[in-house]
């Protein structure tokens, strides 16, 4: 028997393990699993986007050090146990007789190879070196440990690890690999995002193979029958992306899929009570939030104002956009219930939140007033970007918010389009205000707030979606404070303390937490996830 320890996100323990009992179970029925999906993975490449749906399914081909269960507690991937030495020194111990896809063996040379290959990433629209940018030295003494050393103590280094794919170094010929956090060297080619689409690269140790990723059409996953771990119930899933959500409920009442992320919730109550399905839903980590372009004086695209200024980068004018949102308004009437009023970036049940701020105030006579204070008192035109096809009712949201501008004399329009389209444009910088969303993939609060609010700063991996280019000095310098300090209680405090003045900033504004739903044929069972994540081999027969 291995040693279990459980590690909680907000408590770190020193290892974690397994029974050796459950590495093995029998297979259920052979059978085919269809899956509708509401938005469609970016690649198939692990590394290529901080994006969840590519890291749902990356997930389910390349597996990580240490895995997330629905919940946020951790349980072992790769690593059947860790520890920290130190405060800036982690040991891995890597579980042995694991094979790769291709039948290769997994050992340390798969992860360093993979740590390098992060950084190398070409047009990444999200980069996984959020992640990855504290780990100072990587070295492998033996095949089955690596060690991990951080400049500062980084008490969260377990957790992040979570989002990172091993993928084999049989991709370059089992070149040793030694890392740097300068860049690693090798004489191989690093693989291509291509490579792995084409199902060339895509090797990893997950319970599914590649089976085939066309974009637009479908997503075929082979169950691994050599898995380390519990074998799927199904010989083969096929995962269709259905953007659009009245579609996507269609095919499930007529069968042509049997389990669909995000149904309408117009259509819940239909589905509920129809026996032959059900629904699970859970509160997610992700919050649903408007970007601002504060990056120049002038006004950025899609805003026009009398005096051709940016009327972003005055604090008081982000104040009255927020106050101009009615929250619990578009949580009743357009979410259906099946979302929560925003204090902040995540949800008060979140370690790092503060759990001391009430729901953004709705206040239109305060909102007009100090827009007339900032040099506003006819208000300015302005056009809000969204996906249509990315979030629950993401486009109506918009709507809605739109009007809310209006009526503080901001006449406001909305360009809604698909998710791919959206990305591709606002890596441009093509729009001045937008909607969107973040899911937190470390299930605390350091994950938006490094992502969404701190300083864009390559080094650290910081701002990798601040794309407003909010930046404010003391959150970075508490933020700083906060990934090192290794004590909870404290670490939390200074997160909460971040959080509070992001808000009081305005840096982003948050509308709502998602309450993410699945609904399924009633033969099957899942248990839903605060990630959001649709793991295949998670879905059981009843």
């Amino acid at each position: 028997m291995i040693k279990f320890c459980l590690k909680h996100l907000a408590a770190p323990v020193a290892c974690i393990g397994l029974l050796a009992s459950t590495l093995s179970a029998p297979l259920a029925q052979a059978a085919d699993l269809k899956i509708g999906l509401a938005a469609e993975p970016t690649a198939m490449d692990p590394h290529y986007h901080l994006f969840t749906p590519n890291i749902s399914l990356a997930n389910q081909i390349y597996e990580p050090l240490v895995m997330k269960n629905p919940d946020f507690s951790m349980h072992p991937g790769l690593a059947e146990s860790y520890r920290a030495i130190n405060p800036t020194t982690w040991e891995f111990k890597l579980r042995k007789n694991v094979k790769f896809h291709d039948g290769t063996a997994f050992d340390a040379n798969d992860v360093l190879f993979t740590f390098c290959r992060v950084p190398t990433v070409q047009n990444s629209p999200s980069p996984f070196t959020l992640y990855t940018k504290a780990i100072k030295e990587m070295e492998a003494p033996d095949p089955y440990t690596v060690i991990i050393k951080t400049t500062e103590p980084y008490p969260l280094l377990p957790n992040e690890l979570a989002t990172i794919g091993i993928i084999s170094d049989s991709l370059i010929d089992g070149e040793k690999v030694h890392f740097s956090d300068a860049g690693c060297k090798i004489t191989h080619k690093w693989p291509a995002t291509e490579e792995f689409n084409s199902g060339k690269a895509a090797i990893g140790t997950g319970p599914f193979k590649f089976g085939q990723f066309t974009k637009g059409d479908r997503i075929v996953l082979k169950r691994n029958d050599a898995y380390w771990g519990k074998k799927p119930a199904w010989d083969q899933v096929i995962m269709r992306p259905i953007t659009n959500p009245g579609s996507r409920v269609a095919a499930l009442l007529s069968g042509d899929v049997d389990f669909i992320e995000r149904p309408t919730t117009q259509d819940i109550p239909r589905i509920k009570a129809d026996p032959r399905f059900k629904i699970e839903g859970a509160v997610s980590t992700r919050t649903v939030f408007l970007v601002m372009d504060q990056s120049s004086d002038k006004a950025p695209p899609g805003v026009k104002t009398a005096d051709g200024k940016n009327p972003f980068k005055d604090v008081r004018v982000r104040k009255a956009l927020s106050m101009a949102i009615d929250r619990r308004a578009i949580v009743d009437r357009i979410m259906g219930g099946f979302a929560k009023p925003a204090q902040q970036l995540m949800s008060k049940e979140f370690f790092g939140t503060d759990t001391s701020l009430p729901v953004l105030a709705t206040d239109v006579a305060q909102a007009r007033k100090l827009l007339a204070e900032a040099g506003y008192p006819d208000g300015f035109e302005m056009t809000l970007a969204t996906p249509n096809d990315r979030y629950i009712n993401d486009s109506q949201v918009a709507q809605a918010v739109a009007q809310m501008f209006t009526k503080i004399g901001i006449k406001t329009g909305v360009d809604a389009m698909t998710a791919s389209t959206f990305l591709s444009r606002r890596a441009k910088h093509e729009f001045g205000i937008y909607l969107f969303g973040w899911g937190a993939q470390t299930g605390e609060m350091s994950s938006p707030l490094r992502g969404l609010v701190a300083t864009v700063n390559k080094t650290k991996g910081w701002g990798s979606s601040n794309y407003g280019k909010f930046s404010d000095a003391t959150i970075d310098s508490t933020l700083d404070k906060a990934m090192e300090t290794v004590d909870d209680n404290k670490r939390r405090a200074l997160m909460a303390e971040v959080s509070k003045r992001s808000m009081e900033l305005m840096a982003v504004i948050p509308l709502h937490y998602e309450v993410t739903p699945w609904a399924m044929k009633a033969s099957l069972n899942y248990k839903a996830r605060a990630d959001e994540f649709t793991k295949a081999e998670d879905v059981t027969p009843k």
